[in-house]
């Protein structure tokens, strides 16, 4: 089957650095984070729309795509706006593109930026509706309550992000899932260590040289660890739950990252303006998938959408030459293989009766993960497709590439690309 109205493409992009929380970018906002990146997509070819998205929100603007686009000082006829979904925001920004190709739109850039060190601080509602209804009244008074304002009053981000609906952090809940599908910690680790020495081995033979632009602050990805190793993951304590039960750690965890990233959605004519050479692949389909977090977990949707996706092209596991699985901990991506491969799964939890086979392991990230590159939430999707559609691009013709990203909400986002 064919997903959309005519042949969608995704094209490799650009993106920063990815920095450490509190490091090299935290003066930075979404903003200010973006435009070089922008300017440096745009200096390759101009797009004819421009669809950006941010997790995590700012009062200061509403649609931050075209605030970036006008500040980078780009055309300003070319229309811009945002979209968000949570980890998989740029994903689904890509997504979106590919439906509205045709007529005038042929080339689409698409992206994300998260300064996840500098959240902003809100007011809560009661306290809110509290100032505002004193600044129509007495704006003396308002101001003197600005003032006497205590941390009761506000909204701040001291629980890292957490699930508005429950309360509880994404680590919270992943250790919970960790528990429930037996995630060992010694397999967490082990995969943590993967995902390191890939990105560092990506770095060191150049695979991400044309993928990441520097910037005057930083010029390669600050997380990866060429000097990790089983003995000094295991060595750190539980981050979550501290029972003495837990088993995710700030090791096998996603870190706090600062971070842009972009690419290209096109037609087979848009295709043709961007540089010659430029690795692209073909969007064949995509799932989205949505479970009820309090039954099968906050991050598991991805084995839901998975088999949805696949099935509807009569594919098993090892016809997908490459997998691209967004590591918001090592347990999830483990917890969400596991559920793929657990026997009757995939029929009775995700309504797909279709034998997929083993899984691939060895075909899994061969250039790291959000583990060890870093996982600015709005940046990730984009991150992940650029990279994925350049390893695909150095297999033969008609290879197959998945990639997968789990979101906040219970959401999965899963893209299916084939090698032209």
């Amino acid at each position: 089957m064919q997903r959309f109205a005519q042949k969608a493409y995704v094209a490799t992009g650009l993106r920063t650095p990815f920095g450490r929380g509190g490091g090299a970018l935290a003066d930075h906002d979404a903003i200010s984070l973006s435009v070089p990146l922008a300017k440096a997509m745009a200096e390759k070819a101009r797009p004819d729309l421009f669809i950006w998205g941010t997790v995590i929100p700012s009062l200061g603007w509403s649609n931050i795509g075209r605030e970036i686009w006008l500040d980078a000082g780009l055309d300003p006829t070319v229309p811009a706006f945002s979209a968000v979904l949570a980890c998989s925001t740029s994903m689904v920004a890509a997504m979106a593109a590919a439906g509205m190709l045709g007529g005038d739109t042929d080339l689409v850039l698409v992206g994300g930026a998260e300064v996840m060190s500098q959240p902003p601080i809100g007011l809560k509602l009661e306290a809110s509706k509290r100032i505002v209804k004193l600044f129509r009244t007495n704006p003396a008074e308002a101001v003197a309550a600005l003032k006497a304002l205590t941390p009761d009053d506000l909204t701040l981000p001291v629980k890292g992000w957490a699930n508005r609906i429950t309360g509880r952090t994404m680590g919270d809940h992943m250790e919970e899932t960790a528990q429930i599908w037996g995630i060992a910690r010694e397999a967490q680790d082990e995969w943590s260590l993967k995902s390191h020495q890939r990105a560092v081995h990506g770095w060191e033979t150049g695979f991400f040289d044309d993928l990441v632009i520097a910037l005057p602050e930083i010029a390669r990805d600050a997380h990866p660890r060429a000097d990790t190793s089983i003995e000094k993951l295991a060595a750190l304590p539980a981050a979550f739950d501290k029972s003495g039960k837990g088993s995710l750690t700030a090791g096998n965890s996603s870190p706090i990252t600062d971070g842009a990233a972009a690419c290209w959605v096109a037609t087979e004519a848009g295709l043709a303006r961007l540089p010659d050479g430029t690795p692209h692949a073909e969007l064949v389909d995509h799932e989205i998938a949505a479970v009820d977090h309090g039954v099968d977990g906050l991050l598991m949707a991805p084995s839901f959408a998975i088999p949805r996706l696949l099935a509807r092209h009569g594919l098993r596991y090892d016809d997908i030459a490459l997998w691209e699985i967004h590591e918001a901990f090592a347990a999830q991506v483990l917890a969400n293989v596991a559920a793929l491969e657990k026997p009757g799964w995939t029929r009775d939890r995700a309504g797909v009766d279709f034998d997929f086979g083993p899984f691939p392991w060895d075909r899994v990230n061969p250039n790291g993960g959000s583990v060890a590159i870093g996982h600015p939430f709005a940046a990730t999707g984009a991150r992940d497709f650029s990279q994925a559609v350049k390893e695909l691009w150095a297999m033969p013709s008609g290879s197959l590439a998945v990639v997968s990203v789990c979101a906040d909400g219970g959401h999965g986002t899963v893209a299916l690309f084939r090698r032209p």
